[in-house]
């Protein structure tokens, strides 16, 4: 006899946000992951380069606010980490829910500050700069919500490229940059920096999280 499968939270919204220079359909593979568990899945896309974190963020409010969820999780990749920080930062009443970051640079990126020595780094990282290679965010106090972060270490990306410090790294951002101290929880998986998007065993854990507030086994 085959066991009930659990209620599926089809209540519960999860946003994802992407990250830098990246198109909205890069969330698709795990958007449709966490659709198979039931969750009601929305992505919002923004201009990385042209507006900034807090700027993107006011963007994200408004798009939230058209969400007919009584709960609502936020799944930031890299730089949508730190967008949904800003979020909660100047919008701080949110509908319940949780807080994953998966690869997200909470205080600063040793990547960003290496690319921002050079005039076309600076240009390329626009007026994400600040939250990227100054750590902007990680002067706002984080939102008391149950949150988990999620970092890579396997080492192939654009950080390789580029002078800074040593350490475990997912080829872009370092597993200690991706840690948080107000976290509940917190995973690093063999992924690389994109990796982190389509591996199924980091869409599970997110999944898991969502559920329960640790990623588990």
């Amino acid at each position: 006899m085959t066991a009930a499968r659990p209620a599926l939270p089809r209540s519960e919204t999860v946003i994802l946000v992407n990250g830098l220079w990246m198109p909205g359909w890069v969330l698709v593979l795990l958007a449709w992951r966490l659709h198979r568990r039931g969750y009601r899945v929305r992505r919002f896309t923004y201009r990385s380069v042209a507006r900034s974190v807090r700027e993107n963020a006011e963007l994200l409010q408004k798009f939230v606010e058209a969400q007919p969820a009584a709960v609502t999780h936020f799944v930031g990749y890299s730089l949508g980490g730190i967008v949904v920080h800003a979020l909660f930062h100047d919008h701080p009443h949110q509908r319940p829910g949780h807080i994953v970051t998966l690869g997200t640079p909470h205080r600063g990126s040793a990547a960003a500050v290496a690319l921002a020595r050079y005039a076309v780094g600076r240009r390329l990282l626009g007026k994400s700069l600040p939250a990227l290679a100054a750590g902007e965010g990680g002067r706002w106090p984080w939102p008391p919500r149950v949150t988990g972060t999620v970092a890579g270490n396997f080492n192939c990306g654009l950080g390789r490229l580029l002078p800074g410090p040593a350490g475990p790294s997912d080829g872009t951002v370092r597993v200690a940059e991706a840690g948080l101290p107000e976290a509940a929880d917190r995973a690093v998986f063999r992924v690389s920096h994109l990796g982190l998007l389509v591996s199924p065993q980091v869409a599970r854990a997110i999944c898991r999280f969502l559920a329960s507030g640790r990623f588990g086994s």
